[in-house]
């Protein structure tokens, strides 16, 4: 098959990228570079079946030639880079929602929404089912991010019910992995950045709030095995382990050998108190469960951070955002 991959230079879009590539498929990852980075995907764009496409999708997504998948990532998904960029999140959540699911109309295309856990907000029901409709602040400064990701979902289910696109969708619960920003400002990259720095660990409030982390490798798995399926959704993807921030500051320490300290800093606001996915319609709809324990792909991304990672220069630890490498189609 030949998918579009929007967001395909991103964390889990690059990752998303190289599963496709290896399973035999071709592949137009479509990235603007605003919170990516083409170092993600540099080693594929030699690929014979591997094209990279400079394009803002909120501008129009026309791909030449057969498409027989868009999976749609992009958007900037940290709450660092949202709240940086608040009308750019809505605008990929709509304007951009609505082009990949036009491109997927007109090629007749299979369609995969990458929504999120913040669709439930700061949840009231414990786990989370696909039934639960959510507790979300519309005016806070995350909704930015939750009521863009529910707009997608509604205008997917449009796309679904009245022009017989073949879309789905699932909700993505906290990921973790190699290629994360360290600056990116979620949880694992900033305790692991800390860690490795020998930096305060900051863990906001007491710590007592919960995550529930899953590796990447698994959660590309369910979105290809979503893809295939005859399901439209929305269907969680997230691992049930679930762990207290404080829990977690204390894990990355041991695991880094580190002599940071933990602090505590002010809660965000609209910051979720507990999160943890019940992923009973993915294991009965896709065959699907994570299987990488957390602490091997906690092991696995501290490495990455290592190799990637100037730790001689410990004070610049500073995201510089990626140009375009030699190869990319700069797309107007």
């Amino acid at each position: 098959m030949r998918a579009v991959v929007t967001g395909g230079a991103g964390f889990i879009g690059s990752h998303l990228c190289e599963r496709l590539l290896a399973a035999g498929h071709a592949v137009v990852c479509v990235d603007n570079f605003l919170t990516s980075s083409v170092k993600n995907v540099e080693h594929l764009t030699d690929h014979s079946r591997f094209r990279l496409e400079c394009r803002d999708i909120t501008q129009g997504l026309d791909v030449s030639g057969p498409v027989d998948a868009v999976f749609h990532l992009a958007s900037p998904a940290s709450p660092v880079d949202y709240l940086r960029l608040p009308l750019e999140t809505m605008r990929v959540g709509s304007a951009g929602t609505w082009n990949a699911l036009d491109l997927a109309a007109t090629k007749d295309a299979r369609f995969l929404l990458s929504s999120t856990s913040e669709s439930y907000g700061d949840p009231q029901v414990h786990p989370q089912t696909e039934s639960y409709w959510g507790h979300v602040n519309p005016v806070g400064p995350r909704s930015v991010y939750d009521e863009a990701k529910r707009f997608s979902e509604a205008l997917t289910m449009a796309y679904r019910r009245h022009r017989g696109v073949d879309a789905k969708i699932v909700r993505i619960f906290n990921t973790f992995g190699p290629r994360m920003r360290p600056d990116d400002g979620r949880v694992i990259p900033t305790f692991i950045r800390q860690a490795l720095a020998g930096a305060p660990i900051t863990v906001t409030g007491d710590g007592s709030q919960t995550r529930s982390l899953c590796y990447v490798d698994d959660l590309v798995d369910g979105l290809t095995r979503m893809l295939d399926s005859d399901h439209g959704g929305p269907v969680n993807l997230g691992n049930p382990h679930e762990v207290s921030v404080l829990e977690l500051a204390r894990w990355i320490i041991e695991l880094t050998g580190s002599s940071s300290e933990i602090t505590l800093i002010p809660r965000p606001e609209d910051d979720p108190e507990r999160r943890r996915p019940d992923i009973t319609a993915a294991g009965e709809l896709l065959g699907w469960k994570p299987t990488t324990p957390v602490e091997q792909g906690l092991r696995d991304t501290i490495t990455d951070f290592r190799s990637r990672l100037n730790l001689v220069d410990r004070a610049k630890l500073v995201h510089q955002p990626a140009t375009p490498a030699p190869g990319v189609v700069a797309v107007s």
